[in-house]
C-alpha cells in the first residue's frame, strides 16, 4: 500500500456559506468545487491549498453524520484524508493488518472520487481513503 499524499483536511462546519467566506474573502482562497452527496446527508466545498485540498461539509439533515459529530464535538476538524492509487488493496492490506474499517468496501466520493473511512479506534483520528476519479 502506497500514500501518495494528503489528500484534503475535512471540517465540519454548522453554515458551508460563512466558513467559505473566511477562506475566501479572509484568507484569499478559491472554492473550486461546491457538491451535495446525498447519501451521506452532506454539502460539501473544495478549496485548493497547494497539492492538498480543504473541504467543508455542512450537514443536510439534523441526522446526518456531520451534524451527530458537531453536537458531539462541535465545529472543526473531521478527518484526514490520504490519496492512494488502489483503495480495494489498502483496505485488504489494513485490514489483514487488524485495523478496523468503517467501510468495508469502497463507495463513491466528491470530485467523482472514490472513497472509505478507517475507524478512528484504530487510527487515533478519523481517516479517509481516497482513490482519485479517472
Amino acid at each position: 500500500m502506497k500514500i501518495n499524499k494528503v489528500n484534503h483536511i475535512g471540517i465540519a462546519v454548522n453554515d458551508i456559506d460563512e466558513a467559505v467566506k473566511l477562506y475566501t474573502e479572509v484568507l484569499g482562497l478559491e472554492v473550486t468545487n461546491i457538491e451535495v452527496v446525498a447519501d451521506q446527508n452532506a454539502k460539501t466545498a473544495i478549496i485548493p491549498v497547494g497539492e492538498t485540498k480543504i473541504e467543508l461539509i455542512q450537514s443536510t439533515s439534523p441526522e446526518g453524520t456531520i451534524a451527530k459529530f458537531i453536537e458531539k464535538k462541535g465545529e472543526g476538524l473531521h478527518h484526514v484524508a490520504l490519496e492512494v492509487d488502489d483503495i480495494k488493496g489498502a483496505l485488504q492490506t489494513l485490514s489483514d493488518k487488524g485495523i478496523r474499517l468503517i467501510d468495508e468496501n469502497p463507495r463513491k466520493g466528491v470530485e467523482n472520487t472514490t472513497i472509505a473511512f478507517l475507524h478512528p479506534k484504530g487510527t487515533k483520528i478519523l481517516l479517509e481513503l481516497v482513490e482519485p476519479g479517472a
